[in-house]
């Protein structure tokens, strides 16, 4: 009983502080992932001492390493993987051999035995998919040339990885001292045959599988079986000689080809962002800061290493891989850190005594250093790019948009349309058959050769950039249609375009009406939201079929889209409003008064809500039901007041209504303390 509270107690402490020390780090933008392992710094055995050496928390944390794998294995995608073979095998493969060796050198030299050395610069090779996917689409870079070569040497290190985890065991199995190069290579070839079996045996039972498991139509079932498989697959690797992170990983890529995909990710994720937390504090846990001062050279050379010697090398193999200067040093600084796949490389290190607690403390500080930087490095990786190259980067950024204009040469009166997918592609159909010229802008290169081919005048260039847009023939152009999905590419789109010309018009197609105002304020002409044209289509087909007459339905349809779609934007949200955000969307709530309520016998206009972005939409008094009621109607008790605004505003406004609020409140103070001072 005794063991138990004290398990409770340190998991309570864990959450305590983990939930405080990721909402600090989240404030500055910095990856949470660097909060849980302050947490494990801070109450480790080397620090507080609050996290006492627990095979519990040991236990959680291999499960952790587990999902971890499992999540990654599940984003690995083989279409991906295929359609950019040569930049990921190539680019990929040599950036994570050079790198091991590197490292290695830097261990090697400081007197790390070379099996704990090899692990060790393994996890510094690998670079961080959480931190550079998350910041470059905050950036409206995951599209760019330099984010898609970063994605590439990621999914390769998805890859790599792997190898690690068979050899890991075997380096530090029984008789591991005397095994010879032959022995361990049997061991490497035996592990690949396992490999290979799993591999096919997943592929033709785990689809299947699911199918079954689906039709039962209940949630429960299928968390279970999830979990099930991730697990089992774990256990078999393990119990074979290898590692339960293998076996998770093999599930997570086997899963990913299938349907299940998504919904696998969404099941999942409260049990591995929980466990994942566990694990990386229990990798904080390791760090011993009082023995890092005397390994400040190794550390700095390691950190070092990670943040230039890896940036350069990146730079240099890109610039092999036929890349420009710009792009290949732009790649090299996004890629300059350690990753999540070295915490768990290091931890499978230690567990099988590949290295010893000391000899592990300068990677895992170096790793932690890396990350914690590299959010600002990426965040400036372009004006770090033209600090570096000056004129260069410049010059080559002018090619680029000549080479564009060169190909457009002297077309006039045309539409450029920004992001050539499904909607992109059948507006430019529609403009040919109208005979109105057009060019498309776009990131994906195989998109573009597809429909290059094709006889389509789509280019494969950055319409975030006001050069690329001038080279389009944006002076010359009628018309700009931004059709892209990410709401940071659109943003920074309008924004390029509005600033180069002040008086083209800016279509800009969204999925809701979040990003409406924010368009709009940004330059853009008119903000085309899917949801709500899609229920003005509705609206239209309706009123067809109870028989209004054309030139009756016309005005209506037109009032609705010149309004702004105000009279669709706002409706009764139920209990999505209770835990909403402020996310740019309009709610309506009801709100009944009562005899006591301060509103009580005022007018609409006295009590001045609209200092809080909220208005009366309608009023009911009885059977009586107004719209948009006049700011003179006072109020009686038992009206029903429909308030439209945004969700975060809502409860002050009901706290006007009901006691009048902080102004009320100081009124009545004053009152009485007037009524106790007469004098």
């Amino acid at each position: 009983m005794g063991h138990t509270i004290d398990l409770l107690h340190g998991i309570l402490l864990l959450l305590v502080l983990s939930v405080g020390a990721v909402t600090a780090f989240r404030s500055f933008n910095l990856p949470p992932i660097l909060g849980y392992l302050l947490v494990g710094a801070l109450t480790g055995e080397y620090a507080l001492g609050w996290l006492k050496e627990n095979a519990d928390f040991a236990f959680m944390g291999e499960v952790g390493v587990v999902f971890l794998l499992f999540a990654i294995g599940l984003e690995f995608s083989l279409k991906q993987f295929l359609s950019m073979r040569n930049t990921i095998l190539g680019l990929g493969g040599m950036q994570v051999l050079f790198s091991t060796l590197g490292g290695l050198a830097i261990l090697s030299y400081f007197g790390v035995p070379w099996k704990g050395a090899l692990v060790a610069a393994g996890a510094l090779a690998m670079s961080s998919t959480a931190i550079v996917v998350k910041q470059l689409t905050d950036q409206a870079e995951m599209r760019a040339r330099h984010g898609q070569l970063a994605l590439g040497v990621l999914l390769f290190q998805d890859i790599a990885v792997v190898p690690f985890l068979v050899i890991i065991p075997i380096l530090s199995g029984a008789n591991a001292e005397t095994k010879t190069a032959l022995e361990i290579g049997l061991n490497v070839f035996a592990a690949a045959i396992l490999f290979v079996t799993m591999l096919v045996v997943g592929h033709y039972t785990l689809r299947p599988l699911f199918h079954y498991i689906s039709r039962a139509q209940s949630t429960e079932l299928f968390n279970i079986t999830v979990l099930l498989v991730a697990l089992t697959a774990a256990w078999i690797t393990e119990s074979l000689g290898l590692s339960l992170a293998l076996g998770a990983f093999l599930a997570g890529m086997l899963l990913s080809e299938t349907e299940y995909k998504h919904q696998i990710e969404i099941e999942i994720r409260p049990f591995r962002d929980i466990l994942m937390g566990i694990f990386f504090i229990t990798v904080g846990a390791k760090l011993n800061v009082a023995v890092l001062p005397e390994l400040w050279q190794p550390i700095l050379l390691l950190v070092l290493g990670l943040t230039v010697g890896k940036s350069l090398l990146v730079a240099f193999l890109t610039r092999y891989f036929a890349a420009d200067d710009g792009t290949s040093l732009r790649t090299g600084l996004v890629l300059a850190q350690g990753g999540e796949f070295g915490f768990a490389l290091l931890s499978l290190a230690l567990s099988n005594h590949l290295l010893t607690a000391n000899e592990s403390q300068a990677a895992l500080a170096s790793i932690i250093i890396s990350m914690a930087l590299s959010p600002v490095i990426i965040r400036y990786n372009e004006t770090l790019t033209k600090k570096l190259l000056g004129d260069t980067y410049l010059n080559q950024r002018s090619k680029d948009a000549h080479d564009v204009s060169a190909a457009i040469q002297e077309v006039e009166g045309h539409v450029i349309i920004c992001g050539y997918r499904r909607m992109g592609q059948s507006l430019a159909r529609l403009l040919d058959t109208q005979g109105v010229p057009y060019i498309a802008l776009d990131l994906d290169p195989a998109i573009v050769q597809e429909a290059w081919e094709a006889g389509d005048k789509v280019y494969f260039a950055d319409g975030t950039r006001p050069e690329i847009l001038l080279a389009a023939g944006l002076d010359r152009a009628r018309m700009i249609i931004i059709t892209v999905i990410d709401m940071e590419v659109a943003k920074r789109t309008t924004e390029a375009a509005r600033q180069t010309r002040a008086d083209i018009p800016i279509l800009v197609r969204t999925r809701d009406d979040r990003y409406m105002e924010l368009l709009e304020n940004l330059g853009s002409t008119c903000v085309l939201p899917e949801n709500l044209e899609a229920t003005v289509m509705v609206a239209e087909r309706m009123l067809q079929q109870l028989g209004m007459a054309p030139d009756e339905l016309l005005p209506v349809i037109e009032n609705i889209r010149s309004d702004g779609y105000k009279s669709l934007r706002s409706y009764y949200h139920g209990d999505k409003a209770k835990s909403a955000k402020d996310t740019g969307e309009t709610f309506l709530r009801t709100f009944i008064l009562q005899d006591k309520d301060y509103a009580n016998g005022k007018a609409i206009g006295e009590l001045n809500m609209l200092r809080f972005g909220i208005s009366v939409k309608t009023l009911r008094r009885g059977n009586i039901r107004g719209d948009h009621p006049d700011m003179s109607t006072r109020l009686q008790a038992g009206d029903k007041l429909v308030l439209e605004g945004k969700v975060d505003r809502f409860r002050e406004v009901e706290n006007l209504l009901r006691s009048g609020g902080k102004a009320a409140k100081n009124n009545l103070s004053m009152l009485k303390e007037a009524e106790d001072n007469p004098h």
